[in-house]
């Protein structure tokens, strides 16, 4: 009969990192050598200054907390409940235990033997990277090879299974075709071609059925090299047969049929055959934008765009794009600047559209020059998912007469791209912080004296608009106009250095999200009452920490967050490895609210912490630890216990 004690064991570990990570053979077995061991409430595990022991515990029932203790008194350091591991930094830094352990209540252990458990170690990195990470400061370096980005992904999740493929997928749409009659002439032809913006055109016969096809390719070979004249009919320059297949068809057989008949285009018909209408024609380009799988091709297309509605299509195609970056564990700094570059081509594509719409309205361009700043997360470049606007304009000095009508037009501009971009999917800032607003709307001078009056009167509203407007970036327009607010800045910040001391009080609103006990910090009231607010409890911090360094530190034109950090870990030795570690952290949070966006087609911002795998809610706790350190630092360095 099997051993229940030990089947029960497996059960229970099977369940808890870094057990979890193991096979289930070797589990087992550990399991069968476990000790079950009872302590009373306050009765002692180990002591501080003690020698390592021979066990690691893991908590099956009750609670342990973790005291260090002084000559004077001892501190409640961590609090340990059921499934957490402790005792395992003297296994790893092989040092006496730094804390006590003492149960807190009636507590049952499950302790493992640490003789053997090094082998298993060695031999399964992620379980030794999981461990050294998690209790062992400043070891984790050796097991750094593992991949962070799997903090949160099931191994379910992680496989290629989760995404149909487009190969074997039945095609729902094609192009609509452009078709013309045998008689029509080649320049007729061309025209429609080019006014319709396709590559190709088919003849079709007065039933609709196709007869035969030109291509730019033909255009090219046979008529610019003088082979046909202009005014030759296009049934002499046209391939025939067409080759047919039905709507129904997957893009692995458009693929298959192109390479058989080395062709670029595709006519698909009612039946798939010559014999029926056409209702469509795919290109070969056609098939490269339908699998969405290359964002170069989806930037291509944008600029293409000739309508919003087209836009909102490629930006869901990018969120696609965005889901599979996350599963397929591809690194956040490459999502980032992928997913950046697809809102800034939205952006500007927007901006061109808007300006098209004045033009053709007849609205007469002022002539000021303008640049175009995105502001807040897309400013940093770090808006994965879509979220709420936050932009500006910049338009260059003009003589006083021209200022109201050069102001007018732009706030016109500005509130038809805002309203694009709506429409896009980006929802207007509830904070009216966008370019459509006549204070965010204004000429080089005017946001000079803005900041300039920001910087030199830090009223708590004035610091607040700081932490979202230092963040711009130019999108589009003059550049120079951006890069002069910048070293404006700058220069505004060498005569009044305690700025940057109001800037940090404000770091330090929020404060590291644990609670005493490890507990998430959750809202207390409103629609979001009992939810974690991973942005402003976990990554502003973190943002606002970064942003006051680099300012601090003069660097300029870094705006993303772990960037920042990557920056300043160069500039300041001393601090290298919190800075790397913020950085990391931040990564692996902003994958997280990715994920949970993605889940929950929503910005992931809020979610219930009793919705928590037990894996999840220790890497992001460990997420956690670096806000602590950077809050410490800032209150030593611009002396923030002066404004208290």
């Amino acid at each position: 009969m099997e051993n229940i004690i030990p089947r029960r064991i497996y059960d229970f570990l099977k369940a808890y990192p870094p057990f979890s990570l193991l096979p289930d053979d070797l589990l087992l077995q550990i399991s069968q050598r476990v000790l079950v061991q009872y302590y009373k409430p306050r009765q002692e595990i180990f002591h501080q200054g003690d020698q390592p022991g021979t066990h690691i515990f893991i908590v099956r029932e009750g609670a342990v907390q973790l005291y260090r203790e002084t000559e004077s008194e001892e501190f409640l350091v961590e609090q340990c409940d059921e499934g957490d591991v402790f005792g395992i930094r003297p296994m790893l830094a092989e040092e006496a235990y730094a804390l006590t352990a003492r149960a807190a209540e009636e507590t049952l252990l499950y302790a493992i033997n640490i003789e053997g458990f090094r082998k298993v170690m060695e031999a399964h990195p992620q379980v030794a990277f999981y461990l050294a990470s998690n209790y062992a400061a400043g070891v984790g370096q050796k097991y750094k090879t593992a991949n962070p980005s799997q903090l949160f992904l099931d191994r379910s999740d992680r496989t290629i299974e989760n995404f149909a493929l487009m190969e074997v997928q039945s095609l729902e749409r094609s192009k609509a075709p452009v078709t013309c009659p045998p008689q029509t002439t080649i320049q007729e032809a061309a025209l429609i071609m080019s006014a319709k913006e396709v590559g190709s055109i088919i003849v079709v016969n007065p039933s609709d059925h196709p007869v035969g096809i030109m291509t730019d390719k033909d255009l090219r070979h046979k008529v610019a090299t003088g082979k046909m004249k202009l005014n030759a009919p296009i049934s002499d320059i046209m391939s025939s047969p067409v080759i047919t297949m039905p709507s129904s068809v997957t893009v692995a057989d458009v693929q298959m049929e192109m390479v058989k008949n080395r062709i670029n285009h595709i006519c698909l018909t009612e039946d798939g055959t010559i014999g029926s209408r056409v209702v469509g024609v795919l290109s070969e380009h056609d098939l490269m934008v339908m699998q969405g799988n290359n964002p170069a091709i989806l930037i291509r297309e944008i600029r293409r765009c000739k309508a919003v509605e087209a836009l909102r299509d490629i930006r869901d195609r990018a969120e696609q794009l965005l889901k599979k970056y996350i599963f397929q564990e591809v690194s956040i700094a490459f999502i980032s600047t992928v997913m950046t570059e697809i809102n800034d081509e939205i952006i500007v594509r927007c901006i061109e559209l808007a300006e098209a719409d004045l033009a053709s309205e007849g609205q007469q361009h002022p002539g000021a020059k303008y640049c175009w700043l995105a502001l807040g997360s897309e400013g940093r470049g770090e808006q994965l998912l879509r979220t709420d606007q936050d932009n500006a304009l910049v338009f260059e000095d003009v003589p006083e007469d021209a200022y109201e009508r050069t102001k007018n037009y732009y706030l016109d501009f500005a509130g038809r791209v805002t309203r694009l971009l709506n429409e896009v999917g980006f929802e207007y800032c509830p904070a009216d912080m966008m370019a459509s607003n006549p204070s965010w709307c204004l000429s080089l001078s005017e946001w000079k004296q803005q900041f300039s009056t920001w910087i030199h009167k830090p009223e708590p509203k004035a610091v607040m608009f700081c932490t979202i407007f230092f963040d711009f970036r130019p999108i589009h327009g003059d550049r120079s106009l951006s890069s002069a607010l910048t070293t404006h800045i700058f220069e505004a910040l060498d005569d009044q250095e305690i700025f940057l001391v109001y800037l940090g009080k404000n770091a330090l609103q929020n404060p590291p999200p644990l609670t005493f006990f490890r507990n998430f910090v959750v809202e207390s009231s409103g629609a979001h009452k009992d939810e974690f607010d991973i942005k402003a409890r976990a990554m502003m911090p973190l943002a606002d920490a970064a942003r006051l360094l680099v300012l601090h530190a003069r660097v300029g034109m870094i705006n993303n967050t772990f960037r920042r950090f990557e920056r300043l870990a160069e500039l300041e030795p001393q601090n290298r490895e919190l800075y790397e570690q913020a950085a990391d952290a931040y990564e692996i949070l902003m994958r997280y609210r990715a994920l949970q966006g993605l889940k929950k087609q929503n910005s992931g911002r809020y979610f219930n912490p009793s919705d928590l795998t037990k894996m999840e809610r220790i890497n992001l706790r460990n997420c956690f630890r670096p806000i602590k350190e950077l809050q410490s630092l800032l209150n030593t360095r611009f002396r923030l216990a002066l404004l208290s």
